[in-house]
Parts: structure tokens; C-alpha cells; sequence
């Protein structure tokens, strides 16, 4: 393959210009050397580690491929484009431990690598990092999967469905120690137990990182699959300096913003953590350079739902970089897609077992707009270990993912249980019915007050993150049939969210309590008939729901349409605006 040269002005750490995006050497399944040469500092050029980031390079990476059968490129033309990409054997151990298929369709895992580390297992440059893209110290970020996203590609080509997970549900992982963690942790976890295994065999360091890491991709697979209950057939992982690096081939990229956000950089001390990534945008559409866009998919402080909100940037990042490439023509450019894959190949991690141009001839509507990303629902927050973890209902889950892709008909309205009103049985699932799977309560179940029932406790919502946050939740609180209270302000330094109660409102608190994963308690300070919820900073749950009576109702092209998706979706053909 050509090898091109492309400036990188203004990049930190004085990094070298005119850095080399194509190899002519091809990197097989199981290597076991140094893939390439290194730059003038010593640094192998392809590699870099991730977070969010990410899993935009990775559909980038997708989207590019996918486009391949539909534009009639040969089969050399394949072979030059697959030539040196990063290939993985983790699918294989992963597989054994899969559901079963029920369709031809097929499930591709997009994986989101937080690392600072490159692929032989040295630090990236720090001051590249530090400065350029504002990433935090190289020393920290682990091996976390800051970005889980399965596509969904049906065997008759239709619609595809994408699904994110968000980093910090808290599930048992499977090839990992078999323990309750963040699902962002299985991949860490397994890989330190591999390296203990192989120490002492005279391994290098590098051979060391690659085989490590194997058992960290395998161990997310099957954790992924086991959560969703569904097969993996591909997947592709990807890291900090490889997003830096295609937005910096596609640049500007745009992106679009519902409120202008300021996330000022704080230095991490001895008192404080530390974070933000000093993104600063108007609302509406902005043009973002590389780093800029960087900042874009890992902001999450000073967003009304932290996480769950970056989790809906990572998506509608992707779906902006998909159109700009369609827009410009690149995907149907043979020269252009070659520049691209130059960039992507030092940088993507992929299956062996993917055929990228059978996979391409399958799943033309990645690049034709016909997609449509959505967020698992969590039901609620808790703390474990000292950790904030999202707390999941694992069977609601598991119904939903089932729905979607297999496009079963949504659960049938249940008959009312004794003492039960008929608009609450007849309530579609929710996030709140999430909740109350994952604590035993039974009331919570999305609906609004029946006209002959009681009514519900009167909210009061005081919320760390200020008053449109508190705002947002005690709307959506109203829609579950709460009736709405005072909003105000919570002490900015609120580290964990509480549910207190007066006389007479314990069975509503307790209701609530389970859908943020805390307990309530009874306090004298509260108004008897009011339930007093004081949510931390950036942890403000509020999921989409189905109106009363709508289960299985909505839009019959989506069948995502009434299901209880952690907020709205981002349909891709455009660029979507998200918060």
C-alpha cells in the first residue's frame, strides 16, 4: 500500500510532522513482534489509548468498509484497504460461551478502550496527552471500555440498531473473575489476571500487552453477550490517539449542541479529583477541529445526566462523521478510502474472522443513514465499594434487546393483580419498572394515577447539578404519576442522592428510592404527603417512557418506538443535536 504523509501542525509534546499513515507491512492474526517502526521519539505511531473517543473511530472505521460492495470495489481493491489491519483472535474463546443465533442477521460490538498506554504497553507522550487533548495524566485510565455499542445488522438488510451500554452498569462479568463490576471493567480485570498467568515465561513486553489484551477482549465479549443475551459475530476495538487521528483526517467535523455548555479544565490535587476537558460551544452547530472533538465525546462534567448525556455525544459524533464522509463523496472513492484506512489500520483493533467485504454487501444502510442509535435503560444509582455503579434491571434488558432484534411483538399488557388499578397493570415498561424489578417494589410502574385511585406523594426534586436538572426530573417523575412539588438548587458538593419522606408518603419514597438505588428514610423536616429527592451532581435519571396504555404502541417502522431507552434516540443521516 502507498505510503502518504500527513502534517500534524500544533499537535503537543513535540510530536514530529509528516507522520507516516500507511504501512506496506501486513499485520496478521497473532503476531507476535514489533508491528512497525517507531517515530523519532519512540514512539510507535499507531498506537494510543482511549476513552469514548473511541467508538467513533471504530463505526468510522465501520462506516468506511461497509460502503465497499455497494460501490463495486474489487476484490484487490479489498485486499489493499485490508492489507495491515490489527487482527484479533479474541472472538474464538468468546464464542463457545455465546447464545445461541436465531436469524442470519449479525451483532458487531464497536469497543471503546480507555487507555493511555500504546499497544506494546508503554505510556503515551505525556505531554501529547496532557496538553493536546486534554486526556489527564498518561499514568491514569487503566484499561476501562468507556464505549460499548452493538450494531445490529438484520439478515434482510434492513433498519440497523444500535445500542449503547453504558460504562458503569453493574453487572457479573464472565471471563473476567466472574464478580459483580462495572461492565466498563471486565476488560481490565481479565487482562491483569493474564498477565499474572503468563509472568515469568520470558515473554517481551510487547508480547506480554498483546496476548493480555486478547484475554480483556474476549472477557468484555462474553460479558456484553451475557448481559444482552445475544451472540457477537464481530467486533472492533479502538483508542484515544486512533479517534484523534481519524478526526483529524476528516476534520472540521460538525456537531450540534441543544444548549451551549462551558467545561472548564480543573487540575486534579489532593482534595479534589480533578476533570473537565475545556470544551467551550454555543448552541447549534459548530465546527470542531480534532482535539476539539476530542473534548466532544468525553465531556461529562456540567451535563445534566453526566455519563448517560456523553454516551449520546459518542453517537451523535458518529453519525456526523458517517454523513460528512457520504456528503463528500469519500466513501465512494476508492483514493479517498485508501487515505482513510491508512489512518484507521495503525489504530483499529478488528476480528480475524471478519470478511470486510462480505460484511460490506451486507450492511449497506450504515452509510445510508438507516441507523438509529438508542441507550440501555438503567434503573437507578447506588454505591458500592465507594464507587457510584448504575444499577440495571438484567431481565427488562434482556426483553428489550430482544425485541429489537429479533423484532418480537412488546410484552402483552398484564391483567390487574387484587388491589391493583387497571392503569397500572396496563402500563408499558419503563425505566421505573426497571427499578422495581431490581428492588422487589411493585408500584412504580410508569403509569399515572388512576382517576379512582390515590394519588401519588407530592416530589420536591433539589438537584446538585441546579435547577433545570431538577427541573428535567421532576417532569419526568410527573409522567410516572407523582405529583410535581418545589424544584430548587442541591449544595453543589452533593456526593450521593437521597430520598427522604413525611408522614404518610413511605410507600411512594420506597417506590423511588429503588429507581435511583438508595434507601428512604423517614425525616421530620419534610411535609407530611412529600417525598423529598436530593439528586448529586451530574446522576439525574431520566429515561424516555411509554405513556399510560401504550405498550407495544408507536411508530411500527421503529421498534424501538415505547420501549423504556435512556432518553431519545439519534437517528444518524445528519447532524443530530444532543445536550
Amino acid at each position: 500500500m502507498p505510503e502518504r504523509n500527513r502534517s500534524r501542525s500544533g499537535v503537543g509534546g513535540g510530536r514530529t510532522t509528516g507522520r507516516t499513515t500507511g504501512r506496506s507491512t501486513g499485520r496478521t492474526v497473532g503476531r507476535t513482534g514489533d508491528p512497525g517502526g517507531r517515530d523519532a521519539r519512540g514512539r510507535d505511531p499507531r498506537r494510543g489509548a482511549a476513552p469514548l473517543t473511541l467508538a467513533g473511530r471504530t463505526l468510522a472505521c465501520t462506516v468506511s468498509v461497509a460502503v465497499l460492495g455497494a460501490s463495486g470495489f474489487t476484490w484487490y481493491e479489498y485486499r489493499s484497504l485490508d492489507d495491515g489491519m490489527i487482527k484479533s483472535t479474541a472472538l474464538s474463546e468468546a464464542k463457545k460461551n455465546a447464545p445461541p443465533h436465531l436469524d442470519k442477521s449479525v451483532n458487531l460490538l464497536l469497543i471503546g478502550l480507555d487507555s493511555r498506554k500504546d499497544m506494546d504497553g508503554n505510556d503515551l507522550p505525556k505531554q501529547f496527552v496532557e496538553d493536546e487533548l486534554h486526556a489527564g495524566s498518561s499514568e491514569i485510565g487503566g484499561y476501562n471500555t468507556n464505549a460499548l455499542i452493538v450494531l445490529h445488522i438484520p439478515a434482510n438488510g434492513g433498519k440497523v440498531t444500535a445500542l449503547s451500554v453504558p460504562r458503569d452498569d453493574y453487572v457479573q462479568t464472565v471471563g473476567a473473575d466472574g464478580k459483580m463490576h462495572k461492565i466498563k471493567e471486565a476488560y481490565g480485570i481479565a487482562k491483569e489476571a493474564s498477565e499474572q498467568k503468563l509472568a515469568g515465561k520470558g515473554l517481551s513486553k510487547a508480547e506480554l500487552e498483546r496476548q493480555s489484551r486478547e484475554a480483556g477482549r474476549s472477557a468484555t465479549i462474553q460479558t456484553v453477550q451475557s448481559f444482552l443475551d445475544v451472540p457477537i459475530d464481530h467486533f472492533a476495538e479502538v483508542n484515544l490517539i486512533g479517534f484523534y487521528d481519524i478526526a483529524k483526517a476528516v476534520e472540521p467535523i460538525q456537531v450540534c449542541l441543544n444548549h451551549p455548555v462551558d467545561d472548564p479544565i480543573i487540575a486534579r490535587t489532593a482534595t479534589h479529583e480533578g476533570g473537565g476537558t475545556g470544551l467551550k460551544l454555543p448552541a447549534g452547530i459548530s465546527s470542531l477541529n480534532a482535539a476539539q472533538a476530542l473534548s466532544f465525546v468525553r465531556q461529562r462534567h456540567h451535563l445534566t445526566n453526566g455519563d448517560l448525556d456523553r454516551t449520546h455525544r459518542q453517537q451523535a459524533f458518529i453519525s456526523s462523521v458517517e454523513y460528512k464522509l457520504k456528503q463528500q463523496g469519500i466513501l465512494n472513492d476508492f483514493g479517498q478510502m485508501q487515505k482513510l484506512f491508512g489512518v484507521v489500520k495503525k489504530d483499529v483493533v478488528i476480528d480475524n474472522e471478519w470478511n470486510i467485504l462480505d460484511f460490506a454487501q451486507q450492511a449497506p444502510n450504515l452509510t445510508g443513514g438507516n441507523v438509529e442509535f438508542n441507550t440501555l435503560p438503567i434503573s437507578g444509582f447506588k454505591t458500592v465499594g465507594g464507587q457510584e455503579v448504575n444499577t440495571v434491571n438484567p431481565e427488562l434488558i434482556k426483553k428489550i434487546v430482544r425485541q429489537l432484534f429479533n423484532h418480537e411483538p412488546a410484552p402483552a399488557a398484564p391483567a390487574a393483580a387484587p388491589g391493583e388499578t387497571a392503569g397500572d397493570a396496563a402500563a408499558a415498561p419503563s425505566a421505573a419498572a426497571a427499578a422495581s424489578g431490581a428492588s422487589g417494589a411493585s408500584g412504580a410502574s410508569g403509569t399515572s394515577a388512576s382517576p379512582s385511585g390515590p394519588a401519588k406523594a407530592v416530589v420536591d426534586v433539589n438537584a446538585a447539578a441546579g435547577a433545570g436538572a431538577a427541573s428535567n426530573e421532576s417532569k419526568a417523575l410527573a409522567e410516572l404519576g407523582y405529583q410535581a412539588g418545589r424544584i430548587g438548587d442541591a449544595p453543589a458538593r452533593t456526593r450521593a442522592t437521597t430520598v427522604a419522606y413525611g408522614t404518610g408518603a413511605k410507600a411512594d419514597a420506597q417506590q423511588l428510592a429503588g429507581r435511583y438505588g438508595v434507601t428512604a428514610v423517614s425525616s421530620g423536616a419534610v411535609a407530611p404527603g412529600h417525598v423529598l429527592v436530593t439528586l448529586a451532581a451530574g446522576r439525574t435519571p431520566a429515561p424516555t417512557t411509554a405513556p399510560p396504555g401504550t405498550a407495544g404502541s408507536g411508530d411500527p417502522a421503529d421498534p424501538a418506538a415505547g420501549l423504556p431507552m435512556q432518553g431519545p434516540a439519534v437517528k444518524a443521516g445528519g447532524i443530530p443535536c444532543v445536550d
